[in-house]
């Protein structure tokens, strides 16, 4: 026979049961950072840098085109030039500032800046000192396609595929709940037993 006795809380908080606590909170805490530091980091590391700069006839940009992706870094760097120079977009989107012998000047292609940026050294464009930017769209996580017709993946508007990923939200929920559990337990709340019909007779 299943008999249910839920004892009072008790308010005896010794060194053992705190330890407990902090142990698995500790845990708790670890596995969260554990999951989501390296995604940024693999970010923060995917990003590159592109360097610029004047050749020896001192009328042309090196490399005068350069390709990278949505997020990666075009620096214009120059030093004791014997012409002043700088690097602007045609489209606005960056400016170097005014001429100089001496330029260190760093641009970051944010996502949504994908296309071709055609730039000019604005002294020396007639003369034909003008470079690109090629910036190609920054790849996106690619999910598998169906292998038939019947499944049925959620659709964004864009056309892509979205598979819902509820893997770590799971794993959260699983340990809170052993945590409240053991929490519980430690406290002596809600202790369940089984008794025997001669036990129950007995009391």
């Amino acid at each position: 026979m299943l008999v249910i006795s839920c004892k009072k809380p008790q308010k005896v908080y010794t060194k053992f049961v705190l330890k407990c606590s902090m142990r698995c909170i500790l845990l708790v805490v670890v596995m969260l950072l554990g999951t989501l530091v390296p995604g940024s980091l693999a970010d923060a590391s995917t990003s590159e840098e592109v360097v610029v700069t004047v050749d020896s006839t001192n009328l042309r940009f090196s490399p005068s085109s350069v390709t990278i992706t949505e997020g990666d870094s075009v620096r214009f760097f120059w030093s004791g030039e014997l012409l002043a120079h700088n690097a602007v977009a045609e489209d606005g989107l960056f400016d170097s500032g005014d001429t100089s012998r001496n330029v260190d000047y760093t641009f970051t292609f944010e996502a949504g800046t994908n296309g071709t940026h055609q730039y000019v050294c604005e002294p020396h464009e007639s003369v034909g000192m003008v470079g690109t930017v090629i910036v190609e769209p920054m790849q996106g996580p690619v999910s598998p396609e169906p292998s038939n017709g019947t499944s049925d993946p959620i659709e964004s508007g864009s056309g892509e595929v979205w598979i819902p990923f509820f893997g770590l939200e799971i794993v959260v929920l699983i340990m809170l709940a052993a945590l409240i559990f053991q929490l519980g337990k430690a406290q002596g709340i809600g202790d369940v037993r089984l008794f025997s019909g001669s036990e129950v007779e007995d009391e």
